[in-house]
């Protein structure tokens, strides 16, 4: 079976990753957050 190179990255454990990303909540915190830095902004007209 080929490894999956994504489960031998360093850097985070699987433990940190749940404590991070372990609910559905804070995964759309974690990704609102990345997207919109200032908050949500229009992409078409910036507001």
């Amino acid at each position: 079976m080929a490894r999956n190179k994504v489960q031998f990255q360093k850097g985070m454990s699987l433990t940190e990753f749940l404590q991070h990303y372990g609910t559905e909540d804070q995964c759309f915190d974690a990704l609102y957050k990345w997207r919109w830095p200032n908050g949500f902004q229009c992409p078409s007209c910036g507001h």
